[in-house]
Formats: structure tokens, sequence, C-alpha cells
């Protein structure tokens, strides 16, 4: 579904080049849930508006949804779904006119526009809200009459920035529900982009980690997991057998950064849940018993920071006046390419580089 080879985005400020995307690979397979992960300013935004045509690429080439990014933009937006960070539904439009508009926009005639409005709101939770205001819908059902806009034309790839932003945790779960039941019901791809760590743990097939312009590391989760050292284990004995307990975790296979306290053991294994089978059987070989054992399997936010030095938990936190290629980018940036080849223009001077809210359109038409 998305085939980029060495896709970067350059920008100028103040007279100098800013790399905001550097030369990234990409491959998504018909079918796949894929994250894209990384703190703000990281490249994620700049990224995803050029696989959506919103940006053209400073160099590279890119396949998606079967047209060719340069040569064929058009074709791609006819082909995907976008649903942007910040949304983008007039505030005093009815959900029903809002519907029906993008699937106009899309070629869809008016009666097949309202019956897939129909299906799609009857999918997404939506039922009985067709003549609120938009303005007065709560924040989980804004984000799900988003992607209902974004779907209205039934595209096979739907590109999702910061989908789930600004929501209560209750109406992110549902959301990610929603998100599950596309994937697995419509077979639609998707390509998500968060920064939230439990987001792309939870929903993703494979994730892609961004830092700096570049991908640094892909895989799936539990792939980009067990490159941090293992599971941390915490055993825990009688204080006067503390030693011998040690001694035992010492001949385990792959056993490692042990460190013992009374009556407390710990150390890292690549996988904590099959090496205690083989602990439990030692102990009691050894006549010792176990008073307590605790497994804790590595975070993506231990991934990230083995990467890249820093928890992406504290760079989401840090985050601001990062100047050109973060989100505050000054306003006298200027697009170091040229205007996209349908027509709709280049990087204005008013637009922001990297994982900005509400500066584009919220979908692909």
């Amino acid at each position: 579904m998305i085939k980029a080879r060495g896709l970067q985005r350059r920008f100028t400020s103040r007279g100098r080049t800013v790399d905001a995307v550097k030369g990234v690979d990409i491959d998504v397979a018909e079918g796949e849930l894929v994250g894209f992960l990384g703190p703000n300013g990281a490249g994620k935004t700049t990224t995803l508006r050029m696989l959506t045509t919103l940006l053209t690429p400073t160099a590279g080439e890119a396949q998606v949804a079967g047209c060719d990014l340069r040569a064929d933009p058009v074709g791609v937006r006819g082909r995907i779904g976008y649903v942007a960070q910040g949304g983008g539904t007039g505030p005093e439009c009815k959900v029903s006119e809002e519907i029906e508009l993008q699937g106009r926009l899309y070629g869809l005639s008016k009666a097949d526009a309202i019956a897939r409005g129909k299906e799609l709101t009857e999918q997404l939770d939506l039922s009985g809200l067709d003549q609120r205001l938009t303005k007065t819908l709560s924040g989980g059902q804004r984000r799900r009459l988003d992607i209902a806009l974004g779907l209205i034309h039934s595209p096979k790839l739907v590109f999702f920035d910061e989908p789930t932003t600004g929501l209560d945790p209750q109406s992110r779960a549902n959301l990610w529900e929603h998100i599950r039941t596309l994937r697995s019901e419509q077979g639609v791809t998707m390509f998500l982009t968060t920064h939230y760590l439990e987001e792309a743990d939870a929903l993703c097939d494979r994730i892609l980690v961004i830092d700096g312009g570049e991908i640094v590391a892909e895989g799936t989760p539990d792939a980009l997991k067990a490159r941090v050292s293992g599971d941390g284990v915490v055993l825990g004995v009688d204080d006067d057998v503390t030693d011998r307990a040690a001694a035992i975790v010492g001949r385990v296979d792959g056993a490692h950064d042990l460190t013992t306290l009374p009556g407390e053991v710990r150390f890292r294994v690549p996988r904590g849940d099959t090496a205690l089978p083989a602990l439990l059987r030692a102990f009691d070989a050894e006549g010792l018993t176990m008073q307590s054992v605790q497994v804790q399997r590595p975070t993506l936010d231990d991934v990230f920071l083995t990467l890249t030095g820093r928890s992406l938990r504290d760079s989401e936190s840090t985050d601001g006046a990062t100047g050109p290629d973060g989100d505050t980018r000054s306003d006298d940036t200027t697009d170091s390419g040229h205007g996209n080849d349908d027509g709709h223009g280049g990087h204005n001077d008013d637009e922001k580089d990297d994982d900005e809210k509400d500066e584009v359109p919220t979908h692909v038409a």
C-alpha cells in the first residue's frame, strides 16, 4: 500500500537549511496497521503530509495506494482517507451536512453519499446525531465524525494523524475499538502517527520509530521491546538465602544485570516468562522457596530511551520553541522545494513544519 524510498523534506529559515525529514524508507503492506512513533518535531506529521500529497517531497519517491506520489497526486488523493490531527468540521454545520458534502466532494451522488453516511454513522456509534451541530458533539463524537468523513469514499488506505489527541481515557479506548474494527472487519490498511506509547502498543502490528527526521527502528511492539536488554525480574526470598538464590539465578541462560538486597534478587533475562519455569525447578531442587516474583516487561518508552538516549515522555514535556524543525517554527520559514504538481501550491510562509495543529484540511478530497 505504501512504498517510499529516500523521502526527504527540507525547509529554510532565516538563511539556514533544516532537513525535517532525512530520506526515510517506508513499507506498509495491505491490511497492516502501522504506527509512526516519535516526539513532537521528529518529522511524523511532515512525513504524513508528504504521503498524503499535502507537501511535495524535496527528494525521494513513493507509491501510495497504487499511484505515484509525484506523478499522480490526484490519483493518490482519490484512493486514500485522511484524518488530520486538529479536525476540520464546520462548527455550525449539521453532522449529516458534513458527511453528505464530503461524499459529494469525492464524486458520490447525493443518494450514495447519504446511504454511505448512514452506514458509517451506524458503525461509528453516531446514529441519531445527524441533525446535531458539530460544535455540540463531545470530543469522542467529533473524532468519530472525522473518521466517518475520511472513510466516506471507501478507501483501502487511511492515514490517522494523532487520532486520540485531547481525548479523555474512556473516549480514547472507545476510539481504539473502532479503529480495530475497521481493520478486522473491513480490511482497511492504516498508517497512524502518535506519541502515545500505549496507543502504539495496543493498536499497531508494526511500529516505525522516528527521531530527528530519521527512522531509527522498526518492528512489532514485542520485537522492539525485545531489543531492550530483556525483561526485568524481581524475586523475593528469605533474607538468609539471598546469596544462594542469586547463585541459582546466575546459572540461568541469558541472565544479566544481577543485583541483590536482603531478601531480594533482581536481574534481567531475554524472556522472563520462559525463564521462570526453569528457575522454579532449580529452586525446588535446592530446597529453596520463592516468596514472591515480579516480571516487568520493557515498555516502548524503554525502547525510545535505548535508541535515542532520552525518554519519549520526557521529550514530550520539554518540546516547545525548538526551532525550524519543531512545533513552533517561526513564520518566516519558507519551502526550499516547490509547489505541488497538482497545482495546490508549495509550503507558504505561514505554514508550520511538523506536528502542527489545525493547519491542514481534515480530509483529502
